[in-house]
């Protein structure tokens, strides 16, 4: 039976939009801007759809990771404004990004309302876990990414091209180092803590968000090494799209494979 989703003033949908508006607005009037204005827009509504599907929960997570995303990507600033390697715009995010990060997880968070809708089989059914699973990998496999790719760029001593080895300057697709890979991992962990600290995920979830984080950052990287110049619709917000869908379905099969073994 269609579990309805009434638009009262104490649904999750109507609390969405009250607490997106309120911060848009506060964050609309800080002096040092994270976003761009169609980058706060579109964030506005990723966080109503976030906090209508998997409410308080599922905000954190994606607040989490818009907070240290934003945080690491400024490290080093300096270093990388002189290598012309920085993000464009100084790491002020616009639309683009807001989604080439966060259009798998909105996905997830949608087809977790599709079930609660009344398209789950039963009490027993495994998707709602394994959905909230893969929500939770698709920002930890984005802030791995985010993590590494900044960290490398600012701090990686040795800078290797991950399909030979061979030594590159930081800022080449494809790049990897020994400080980036760790920072990555660091990442990942942060995310699969913040989605088991708040329930979202059981204790296992966070290995298994580990794993898939680790495997789809470097798949990302094979990716800027190979295809990414030569196939122009490539842009970094498509790769990003395909990094966080990797992670996120590693982290499904991987949680319905534990899941049949336990």
């Amino acid at each position: 039976m269609a579990i309805p989703i009434p638009l009262t003033p104490l649904s999750p949908w109507a609390v969405g939009v009250l607490l997106n508006t309120a911060l848009l607005g506060i964050a609309w009037g800080l002096p040092k801007k994270l976003l761009t204005p169609a980058g706060y827009l579109h964030a506005w509504g990723l966080g109503v759809l976030v906090w209508g599907a998997l409410g308080w929960r599922g905000y954190a997570v994606v607040m989490i990771y818009f907070l240290l995303g934003s945080a690491v990507t400024r490290v080093g600033m300096d270093r990388k404004l002189a290598a012309g390697i920085a993000e464009g715009r100084s790491g002020v995010r616009g639309p683009e990004n807001v989604w080439g990060s966060a259009l798998v997880g909105a996905l997830c968070a949608l087809a977790l309302v599709g079930l609660s809708l009344g398209f789950a089989t039963g009490e027993a059914d495994p998707w709602p876990p394994l959905l909230a699973l893969a929500y939770v990998s698709s920002f930890s496999t984005k802030l791995a990414d985010t993590t590494a790719s900044e960290v490398g760029k600012a701090y990686g001593k040795r800078t290797f091209l991950i399909t030979t080895l061979q030594p590159v300057p930081p800022g080449t697709e494809g790049a990897v180092s020994l400080e980036g890979t760790l920072a990555g991992l660091v990442g990942a962990l942060a995310i699969a803590l913040t989605g088991w600290g708040v329930g979202l995920i059981p204790i296992w979830g966070m290995g298994v968000c580990l794993v898939a984080a680790f495997i789809a950052t470097n798949l990302e990287s094979v990716i800027g090494a190979t295809l990414q110049s030569q196939l122009p619709w490539l842009t970094n917000e498509v790769v990003n799209i395909i990094n966080t869908a990797i992670g996120a379905l590693l982290a499904l099969m991987l949680g319905y494979g534990w899941l049949q073994w336990a």
